[in-house]
């Protein structure tokens, strides 16, 4: 890990005014759909899986979508209490569940410190279960590892972080193994690109992306 040009290039992201459940009520009030219940199965074994919460899994979705070496990414749960939750089950806070995207990448092209690097510059990981306007424990920062060696190097790079005062307030991100994985209703799917205009997106994920896009110009598919 390129720990000093990281720690170099650390910037933080900001929400608006507006939330991620906000524009989903506005939306979808009646068409909430069973989830898909998707665990860490993947038919290409070239690819590796990454699983990371960051706040609404929206503007996570379309980051990244944007970053060579990933084949897929699905925005859905994990970490909860309860089997095949909905969206709206989720948003009550009280299923324990986080608002994850899945994220299944060629480790050839793309390393999985990279994408940690990726997920830690692109939300703020030190607001506990809250990101801008959405809060909620489903919001949280969290990294849901799938072997060892991506605890290790979650682990490392967090502590890193920390002892280099990146933040002012030191960094809350959960660290915990992956179980399981439910994929959202399908709205919640490429929904950045199926919903470029709407307040939420416009307000909140283009200014993010853009952002994202200056800073890792090399990383861009």
């Amino acid at each position: 890990m390129k720990t000093i040009a990281i720690l170099a290039g650390m910037v933080l992201f900001s929400l608006n005014g507006t939330s991620c459940i906000q524009q989903s009520k506005n939306e979808h009030n009646n068409t909430i759909m069973e989830a898909t219940n998707h665990t860490n199965q993947n038919s290409n074994n070239e690819l590796d899986t990454a699983t990371f919460g960051s706040g609404c899994f929206w503007c996570a979705d379309a980051i990244f979508k944007e970053v060579k070496g990933v084949k897929k990414v699905e925005s859905g749960f994990s970490g909860g209490d309860i089997k095949n939750p909905s969206y709206r089950e989720v948003c009550t806070g009280r299923t324990g569940h986080a608002e994850v995207v899945q994220v299944y990448y060629d480790p050839k092209v793309v390393s999985y410190d990279e994408l940690l690097e990726i997920f830690w510059k692109t939300h703020d990981p030190t607001t506990l279960n809250r990101q801008g306007n959405d809060v909620g424990t489903q919001y949280r920062s969290v990294i849901f590892y799938h072997n060892e060696k991506q605890k290790e190097l979650a682990e490392s790079y967090k502590k890193k972080l920390n002892e280099a005062g990146i933040w002012k307030n030191p960094i809350v991100t959960e660290i915990t193994p992956f179980e399981v994985f439910y994929k959202a209703e399908d709205y919640h799917q490429d929904y950045y690109e199926q919903n470029t205009n709407q307040p939420y997106c416009r307000l909140v994920i283009t200014p993010k992306l853009e952002k994202f896009e200056k800073i890792f110009k090399d990383k861009l598919k």
